[in-house]
Parts: C-alpha cells; structure tokens; sequence
C-alpha cells in the first residue's frame, strides 16, 4: 500500500507537471503579449555585428557569436554575462550550436575563415577544428536523435557531416550540391526536422529548397558500399550521388519565371534561413531578394501555374461567387505543361452566406478597396477567409486587391485566389477574367490567351467589353514581341528549369526534381532581405502562431501565421535586423544585427511608458521595404551609406506599373 501511494503520488506529481507545462507552452505566446511586446534589454559585450544567437534547451542560457570572431555565452533572464572566449577563428562567426546532450558544455562554431570548430565551455578551449570546407562555413545544425553528430552548411557548395565519436578529424560530404547545380552554387543554412532527425532542409543560391531523408542517404551509401561493383564507377553513378526518393524541392510557384528579370536587375534570390515549425509539420523560408515563405509538408500542392479550371457551362448560372448550382464543373486539372481545358461534371456546393460579422469584415474590406488601401483591404479580406475557406467572393474580392496592391507575389497570390474561387464557384465571372490578367502578368502569355478566350466563350457578353479588349491588345502585343524571354515563356514546364541562366551546369537529376517541386502554403510580406545572406525568420510560440523575420530598414516584423497578416513592426537595430531567436517555453525573444549588442524583447507592463521602439506606419514601412527591394544596387547602397535617395524615400511601391485605367467593370471593383 505504501509503493502504490508512493507510485500514485509520483504519477499526480508527472501529470500536473505535463499539464503546467503543456498550458505554459500552449500560453506562452498570445496576442495581447505580442501587442505588448517591447525591449527589455540590450546585452553589451561584443566589438563587431552579431551574426548568430542560439538558446539552449533549456532555455536559461544564450550563446552569440559576433565578428569579434568571440562566443559569449550569456544568463538572458538576468543579462549577465558567463563566459565570454575567442573561438580561434580568424574572421567573422557566422553560427554558433549547442552540442544536444552535451550539458550545454559543447559549442559549435563555424565562420568565414572555412573552419568549423568545437569548443569544450567548461575549460573555455577549442577542442576540435575542421578545415574541410574551401569557403564561407554560414551555418551549423545539430540534432537530439544524434547526440555526437553535426552538419554543416558551407559557400562551397557542400553539406558535411561530422560524428564526435570518431578518432578522425575530418568530415565526411554529406551532399554536394555542385554535382547538381555547378560549381558556382553556394548552400547558405540548414535546419533538422525536430520531430524527425531524419530529415534536413537547406537553402542555397537561387528560389529552391531543399528537403533530404539523412537515413535513405546513408543506407544507399552503405549498399554501394557492400556491392561487388563499389570500385567500378560509372557514368551514371556520378550522375546520381543520391538515391531517387531523398530529396525533394519547395519552390515558390512564381519564381522560377521571374528568375530571369531578377538577374537582368542584379537583383539575387537566396535562401538565408530555414526552419521547421514545432511539429515538423512546416517549413519557413526566408527568401533573400524576396519575400518570407511557408511550406506545408504534410499537404503539399504543386505550383498554380500548372493549373487551370475546368469549363462551366453557361454564363447565366452563377456569376462573383454569390450564388451556386448543380451540374457544373468545379475540378481543377493538373498537367505538366501549363494550361489546358478539361470536360466534365462534378457537384458545385452552395454557397452559404456569410454570417453578419463577417459581412462587416467583408464590407470594411471593400471601403478600404474603394480608398485604394489595398494592403489594409487583403488584411481584412484574409481576416475573413480564415474564418470562411470556403467563400468563392473573399478570395475574389482578394485576389482584387492583390493585383492593385502589385508586390512581387501579388500577382502569383491573385492567381491562386482566382483557382480557389473558381474550384467553389466555377462561374465565377471576374474571378476568370482576373485568372487571365494574372497569366499575362506572370508572363504565361499563351495560357492568357487561352484562359482569356475560355473567358469569352463562358461569358459571351463580356466579350467585347473594355477589359476584353485591352487584355486582348497586351496579349496579342506579347506574343508578337521580339523579346529574347518569348520562346522562354510560352510554356509552363520548361521554363522553370532554364530559369538559372547556367543551363549547362544543371544536371538532368536536378532539372527532375526542381520539376517536381511543391509550392508554398502562406506567404508573409514587409520586410526586406537584400543586404545581408544571413537573415533569419522564425516561428514564434510552441504552436507557430506567429512568424517573426528580420529586415534590411532595422526593424523586425511579425505576422500571425493563419491569415499572414502583418500585426507588429519593432525598431530592433540601427542599420540591419539579421538574427531573431524565440525563447523555447517563454515569450521571449532574442535579436541582433549590425549593432555589437543582443537585444531582448517581452511583453512590458501595462504601467509602462510608450514604448519608443514601435512603428506604429507599418503599412509604410512595409511599401518602403518593397520599393527598396526593387531599387537599383547602387541605390541601395548609396541609402546604405546615408545618402537619401528619392526613389527609395517616397512615392508607391516599387515594381509596379501605372493602374490600369481600362480594366473596365469586369475586374474594378470587388464583389
């Protein structure tokens, strides 16, 4: 009786511990904390830009590595300073990791000297140094299930693997992705899925990602290891350094496509940070030179512009999304090589009418329309459509907005709302007609013309409206334009893998699976990421409620997930916002940058004063980020070293054209 009062005692112990911690972590990161969030302290201590911070588990320790080419290892909760050590690197530390299952007493480091080295913190000594690498070491990933083992993330193309356990001072390459994409590719960060070690995700030079199986890598490794042929290397062999099934690629569906115009402006797709959401269900993706990307990889989806809708059958059925009927098609046909017309029946479900606080939401989203705030009008209009997926005229209404609002992605976002408004109401009739503008815009100009004379085919009396017709001159125009991008751009499929401008160098393996890429869930836009590669964006709360990136203008911005709406913008440095690092069980968040201190940020007391560090314009900081991602390099640069430059300063946003005067009642207002 008194072991089992005794295991009972221990079990009420087990439960109410799980159950604390469970509420802390379900609690921890609200909305009126985020509200509330400001700047708590700054951690002085390092001489030269902070490149890289990382908590342990636990949460009561905080390590950073600096230009300094110094690790300081710091008791966040009391802004004290416990160790501080020049790792014997000789130039700036790009990243710094905690050894899993070390006692927090195994730091890593890797920076620009091409050197990766383990440092023991209890006897502040560098106990291993690898010198693999030939270039720029930017991150280092470590993994629970792998206590001994590490990777690293090099600019010379490479992932290698490192295992403490061995006698070796070496490593042993990973992946190499040089055979794939060319010897000039660079991999910039990598991340190990928390809930499955076995698999890892990198970013490197150009709109793909990359998810690999560790465990399928070592196994077909292992096989040609033990195979009698092992010594006779082929042709095919090296043409294949992975087995079919380890790798998979995420690409945002619109970049591939523009990849061309962006290096025609030096302008530079990269990814500089990825990550995995909590439950490894997700991964993040800072985009240099773009916008902040989500991947789902539980239900993932292949890029829009392969796909279009199916006919519906008369004009006079159902038009905007406001009503509905049977009989009608409302399927949506892949196909590998752009835009084709597909036949048949399926059940159309009815629309149900929005309940009135969603109407008011609805209503408040067109007066924003009506007053050209197209950024507040998609805010609301997605405020929405969390609440009702399945309500053909908000993503209509949106995808309105997007393509007046005209970001980069807008026009990609648009078309997407079309599809989704079109497969709930497949007579849809602006929701069509935006489909083809957006076609044109992305430069499928043939799928335009064909979605356009669908368009005038399902709705005859449209046909010669002003719309119509002026969309009918851009295309026509388009497809008899002399332009080196024609050929290029009249299908949908190869064009994505000709997008890097060194076709020679991708090999057939890599065109396959950049082919067989998925496309990304969410999309989050404001900040700018085109100064630095080493910019991070995160999850912010156990359950991801929150996405955090860094910006070029010094500040930091931060989205709620479901609806990407943009919630809060805090000043978090001087020049640059490069590393943000939430707090494994607290809100609490970690940033640094360019400035030579770590800044740490909670929710402040209601008691006190405004807090100096908040933008409250988020909607203009946001269109300056835009304008000044399209801004000429040199611009930029000028703005950098404190010249003002007008184009960067005032006016729209950057990278669109003057509105189209003549879209005609079609596509002008929303429903």
């Amino acid at each position: 009786s008194v072991l089992f009062a005794v295991v009972s005692v221990v079990l009420v112990c087990f439960v109410q511990e799980r159950g604390a911690l469970g509420f802390e972590r379900h609690y921890h990161v609200t909305d009126p904390f985020i509200r509330r969030l400001g700047l708590e302290a700054e951690l002085q201590g390092h001489s030269g830009c902070v490149n890289c911070l990382e908590w342990n588990e636990k949460g009561d320790l905080l390590a950073s590595g600096s230009d300094d080419q110094h690790t300081i290892v710091w008791d966040p909760l009391h802004h004290k300073k416990l160790l501080s050590m020049h790792t014997g690197h000789t130039a700036n530390i790009f990243s710094v990791k905690f050894l899993p299952h070390s006692g927090d007493r195994i730091l890593i480091t890797g920076a620009a000297d091409s050197k990766v080295h383990v440092h023991d913190l209890t006897v502040k000594e560098t106990i291993h140094m690898f010198g693999d690498h030939t270039n720029r070491v930017k991150r280092i990933a470590t993994a629970p299930m792998w206590p001994n083992t590490f990777w690293s993330a090099a600019e010379d193309g490479l992932i290698r693997q490192y295992d403490l356990r061995e006698n070796s001072k070496r490593s042993e390459v990973l992946i190499d992705l040089t055979e794939y994409c060319g010897q000039l590719v660079e991999a910039k960060c990598l991340t190990v899925n928390p809930q499955d070690n076995n698999y890892l995700a990198v970013g490197a030079s150009g709109p793909f990602v990359r998810l690999y199986d560790i465990r399928m890598i070592h196994n077909h490794r292992k096989s040609m290891k033990q195979s009698p042929s092992a010594g006779v290397h082929t042709f095919c062999d090296r043409q294949k350094p992975l087995p079919d099934g380890a790798a998979q690629y995420y690409v945002a569906g619109h970049l591939p496509v523009k990849l061309p115009d962006y290096n025609n402006r030096l302008r530079v797709l990269v990814a500089t940070y990825v990550t995995f959401s909590p439950d490894g269900t997700e991964l993040l993706v800072n985009m240099g030179g773009e916008q902040v990307y989500l991947f789902d990889l539980t239900y993932k989806q292949r890029p829009y512009t392969f796909l279009l809708p199916k006919k519906c059958h008369t004009s006079g059925e159902v038009q905007n999304g406001k009503t509905s009927t049977n009989g009608v098609s409302n399927g949506i046909h892949l196909h590998s090589n752009g835009f084709r017309l597909s036949e048949g029946r399926a059940h159309v479900s009815p629309q149900v009418e929005l309940p009135p606080y969603l109407e008011r939401i609805k209503q408040q989203a067109n007066e924003a329309f009506a007053c050209q705030l197209w950024t507040q009008a998609i805010q609301l209009y997605s405020k929405a459509v969390q609440k009702a997926p399945n309500n053909a005229m908000l993503y209509g209404n949106r995808a309105a907005a997007y393509m007046k609002r005209k970001w980069d992605g807008d026009h990609y976002d648009a078309l997407r709302d079309c599809l989704k408004a079109i497969s709930l109401n497949p007579c849809h009739l602006k929701a069509h007609f935006r489909l083809a503008r957006c076609l044109f815009e992305l430069k499928y100009v043939a799928e335009a013309l064909e979605c356009l004379d669908d368009f005038k085919g399902k709705f005859p009396e449209q046909a010669h409206s002003s719309a119509c017709d002026a969309l009918d001159r851009d295309i026509n125009a388009a497809l008899f334009s002399k332009s080196d991008n024609a050929e290029d751009k009249k299908g949908g499929g190869p064009i994505r893998l000709r997008a890097t401008g060194r076709k020679d160098s991708i090999s057939e393996d890599e065109m396959v699976l950049r082919e067989r890429s998925y496309d990304y869930k969410f999309r989050y836009c404001g900040h700018c990421n085109t100064t630095t590669d080493i910019k991070e964006a995160n999850f912010f709360g156990s359950n991801a409620q929150y996405i955090v990136s860094g910006s070029d203008d010094g500040s930091f911005f931060i989205w709620e997930k479901e609806t990407t709406n943009l919630v809060r913008v805090l000043q978090g440095d001087e020049s640059i916002v490069n590393c943000l690092q939430p707090h494994p069980s607290y809100c609490f968040l970690a940033t640094s940058g360019i400035d030579p201190v770590v800044r740490l940020w909670n929710p402040r007391p209601e008691s006190e004063t405004l807090n100096g560090r908040v933008v409250v314009d988020m909607e203009g900081a946001s269109q300056a980020n835009q304008r000044r991602m399209n801004a000429d390099p040199l611009e930029v640069m000028l703005l950098n070293m404190g010249y003002r430059i007008t184009g960067l300063t005032s006016g729209g946003a950057g990278g669109s054209d003057d509105e189209d005067s003549s879209e005609g009642q079609v596509q002008c207002r929303p429903s």
